[in-house]
């Protein structure tokens, strides 16, 4: 009897210090993927002069900007750039970053649609540039804030035609955000290398950057995230969303994408509920689709507004 209460306590220890462990690492974690803080594994060197994008980026520095403000019902002050077309218009284009990204890191895309001619609005999305928060919402959170920022340029412009266009976590939100109630206003989505849903992205990320498996960290990970910010990884899930999408979405994604698999692109492809195209780029490495060659991809873009942004 005492040697099997002996090894159900060593047992029961062992246990004891895996939980201890794991979540350990689940809070470590945590503070990795959602906390607002630099990220190591993020590429944040500057744009060289040579790459085709820098032109972009430049010309749109130089366009006066005004600043646009909304506050969520949990009381933060987001920030926001808007853009002016060159000629008035009612049709505005409101772009969504990615991961560790803010609103100046999207301006070469506010000047291909400032040249495409439209009003352009740019966000900061909570915990990033300069928005408030702590907590990144991938997308999960931010759909809601991208709805206001929707119903805020109806309400400063009056008729409006709306797309929405985003990058990495900017093209998972456009995604969100699609399955969302929104006003006949918006037309049209474009996503640019979004992923399929949070728990299936950061478990790739677990196994790419850290050589481990998404069970069960990630998983642990997920309900801290249930507790601190307010969802977990397996209902924050763009696929979901456009199984309620009926508006016309237009799908890029880079070929040789090793950070959001290009995979992932064909389970949104076939998720939503309406029209849709899709552009694989030849080549391009994740977020590079538009480095690869500005002028195709703006032809690319064009075409598809032509169709659905009348």
């Amino acid at each position: 009897m005492r040697t099997g209460k002996k090894v159900c306590i060593w047992i029961a220890s062992i246990v004891g210090v895996l939980v201890v462990i794991l979540f350990a690492a689940g809070m470590y974690f945590f503070h990795v993927a959602e906390v607002r803080a630099p990220k190591s594994f993020i590429n944040s060197t500057p744009m060289a002069k040579s790459n085709p994008a820098y032109a972009y980026r430049e010309s749109f520095s130089k366009l006066k900007k005004q600043t646009w403000y909304q506050t969520t019902p949990g009381g933060l002050k987001l920030d926001a750039w808007y853009v002016p077309a060159a000629k008035t218009t009612n049709k505005t284009a409101v772009i969504a970053h990615g991961f560790d990204g803010n609103k100046e890191k999207m301006a070469e895309y506010g000047e291909m649609f400032h040249r495409l001619g439209y009003n352009v609005l740019i966000p900061d999305d909570r915990a990033a540039g300069a928005s408030q928060g702590n907590l990144i919402g991938y997308g999960w959170t931010d759909r809601k804030d991208y709805v206001r920022w929707i119903n805020q340029v109806i309400q400063k412009n009056g008729d409006s035609n709306i797309i929405m266009f985003g990058v990495s976590m900017g093209g998972a939100t456009t995604m969100m955000t699609s399955g969302e109630k929104l006003p006949s206003n918006v037309k049209a989505f474009i996503e640019d290398c979004g992923y399929d849903n949070v728990y299936n992205e950061t478990a790739y990320q677990a196994g790419e950057l850290y050589n481990l498996p998404g069970f069960p960290l990630v998983n642990i990970v997920s309900a801290i995230s249930k507790v601190r910010a307010g969802y977990s990884y397996f209902e924050a899930s763009s696929v979901k969303q456009l199984h309620k999408n009926k508006r016309p979405m237009f799908f890029i994604h880079g070929a040789k994408d090793d950070f959001v698999p290009t995979k992932m692109v064909y389970k949104n492809y076939a998720a939503t509920k309406g029209p849709k195209e899709l552009w694989i780029v030849k080549g391009a490495k994740h977020a590079k689709s538009f480095e690869t060659n500005p002028a195709v991809y703006q032809a690319k873009v064009a075409t598809f507004l032509a169709k659905y942004d009348k």
